[in-house]
């Protein structure tokens, strides 16, 4: 039986990103109020930096799992990132295992983060992947889109791969809709319909962000 991850674990990892994220970065977090206080919920983020990720878990207001690629569970980062309650998946293949473990944790009324896009870019949506609409085909669950913007920074770098320190960081967060269309398919022509859809509104939020923040 696949262990689901519990909400404690994730909070555990909300709690150590909190200081970690406002220490070294300066975050401005626009529309948390917008993530359903309760319930399961999807947040689809925009990645074009590897702090995305842990720069949402620290300000959401909600612990949240996210589905990240199983290359960085290395040496004492895995079980660092399991303890935290993050879901390792293999990019590779249909990975059975992530995804009962993400169904599960939408099932227990948790918070699962996903970038939509499967891997970092130009974190502008243009190429969603089809997990994200089963995922909320399949639960029912509302998705939140969230823009991080501002982690792509290149100048004032101090440390090769990361956004310069004490920079500021934007992270948007948008109205949750729902992908299905009400009507409960799950086929494969649903879930193309649902991921134009969700393609649509991830755009339309990003390119309000970006106008909003002047990112």
């Amino acid at each position: 039986m696949t262990e689901v991850p519990s909400v404690r674990s994730a909070e555990v990892g909300r709690r150590i990103g909190v200081p970690l994220m406002y220490g070294l970065w300066k975050p401005r977090v626009l529309g948390a109020w917008r993530v359903p206080a309760s319930g399961p919920v999807i947040l689809a983020v925009n990645h074009s930096h590897n702090i995305d990720g842990p720069m949402v878990m620290g300000v959401a207001p909600r612990p949240t799992h996210f589905l990240i690629k199983k290359e960085a569970f290395v040496g004492l980062l895995d079980p660092f990132l399991r303890g935290i309650g993050q879901l390792k998946v293999d990019r590779t293949s249909t990975d059975r295992t992530a995804v009962t473990q993400a169904l599960g944790v939408l099932q227990n009324g948790g918070v699962l983060g996903i970038f939509p896009e499967g891997t970092r870019g130009g974190g502008d949506f243009t190429s969603l992947r089809a997990g994200l609409a089963y995922f909320a085909v399949r639960s029912g669950a509302p998705i939140v889109p969230v823009a991080v913007l501002g982690s792509s920074e290149r100048r004032g770098r101090l440390i090769k791969g990361l956004p310069p320190l004490r920079s500021r960081i934007d992270v948007v967060f948008g109205d949750p809709f729902q992908a299905g269309d009400g009507s409960g398919r799950r086929t494969r022509r649903a879930l193309d319909e649902a991921t134009l859809r969700i393609q649509k509104q991830l755009t339309e939020h990003l390119e309000n962000a970006r106008r909003s923040t002047g990112c």
